[in-house]
């Protein structure tokens, strides 16, 4: 695929509306930069307490440095905090610590912008109406044009809005059923079956029937084979909880993950909430291999209110929470990306 270029402020934004999938607020958004090529995109919440510049300073860090070719970055701030004329940008001290941070890594930060809801400028400028550029210019950016004609869309926000899903007892009977002839074979048999029947799904370049849909969520009840058929996503042929844990020398197959991940919302509308968590943390699994650390919490939360004791989505969620990275995502070669960039 030709490479798109970053020429401008508002190619910046629409390069990271578009990288995110949405257009973040009240947020910290670097993109890391190998001499003219980009590397990985952070999002981060802003810190909402003073006194948090460092420690917060060092944990955004931490992130950027797992692109071990990173020897510079563009940075935006993104809020709704008015400036004040004569006095520091919002978050200067966020910032101010940042740069001293990376400065001790060997990163230094090229350029920077503050987004407010309406206008942005260059971050470290005097704020002042002769200087801001209204947001909207980001819409006719040479950038977006590109984004757009490629099929790319950017959100208003991040909130997840779950397909709607109806006569709800009926596919809960369904699924009860193939549940209760997954009980009655041998256990080799039932993962064997289950695989066969997610590998058939995968491998298709169209949606399965109703009844399909019920035999997987009813697979993704049994958490051996859950794990497995999660493990079978990525089309790797390694150890499962390499793969698991996205920590694989070999790249995943990411339109797989892709197909996996729309298969699952598919099917999501063939369940009822009583079946839903395990499909809602796999897609949630989904996202944080991705990188989309924000996403996998909106739907391992999703999980967890359908069924509050689920172990995998408690688990995981605590593991979002926690920062860990994906391993795929620690390595240009093998991290999520749908374009290439200069």
């Amino acid at each position: 695929m030709e490479k798109l270029t970053i020429k401008t402020p508002p190619d910046v934004l629409s390069f990271i509306g578009h990288t995110l999938g949405f257009w973040p607020k009240e947020s910290l958004v670097c993109i890391t930069l190998n001499e003219n090529s980009v590397g990985a995109t952070l999002r981060i919440d802003l810190p909402r307490q003073p006194g948090q510049e460092l420690p917060y300073a060092r944990t955004v860090a931490h992130y950027l440095t797992s692109d071990t070719t990173a020897t510079s970055l563009l940075f935006a701030v993104y809020t709704s905090e008015p400036t004040q004329p004569g006095q520091p940008r919002p978050h200067a001290g966020t910032i101010a610590a940042l740069t001293g941070v990376l400065a001790e890594q060997g990163i230094t930060i090229r350029d920077g912008l503050f987004v407010g809801d309406d206008t942005f400028s260059p971050y470290d400028a005097e704020p002042g109406h002769e200087l801001a550029l209204p947001v909207s210019d980001t819409q006719t950016s040479a950038l977006n044009a590109e984004f757009i004609y490629r099929g790319s869309a950017i959100q208003p926000t991040d909130e997840i809005t779950l397909p709607t899903t109806r006569h709800e007892t009926a596919k809960a009977m369904a699924v009860e059923q193939h549940m209760e002839s997954i009980r009655n074979q041998q256990d080799r048999e039932a993962v064997r079956n289950g695989r066969k029947l997610w590998a058939d799904m995968l491998d298709s370049t169209s949606f399965p029937s109703d009844d399909d849909c019920h035999a997987l969520v009813a697979h993704l009840q049994f958490p051996g084979i859950r794990d497995r058929l999660i493990a079978d996503i990525p089309g790797l042929d390694e150890p499962m909880q390499d793969i698991l844990f996205a920590q694989t020398e070999a790249a995943p197959k990411w339109s797989r993950i892709e197909w996996a991940q729309q298969l699952l919302l598919h099917a999501y509308t063939r369940t009822s909430p009583e079946h839903a968590a395990p499909v809602l943390t796999t897609i949630g699994y989904i996202n944080w291999w991705e990188g989309r650390g924000s996403k996998a919490h909106q739907f391992l939360q999703l999980a967890l209110d359908t069924d509050p004791a689920y172990r995998l989505a408690r688990l995981s969620d605590q593991m979002v929470g926690s920062g860990l990275v994906a391993g795929w995502n620690m390595n240009k070669d093998t991290a999520y990306k749908s374009l290439r960039f200069d």
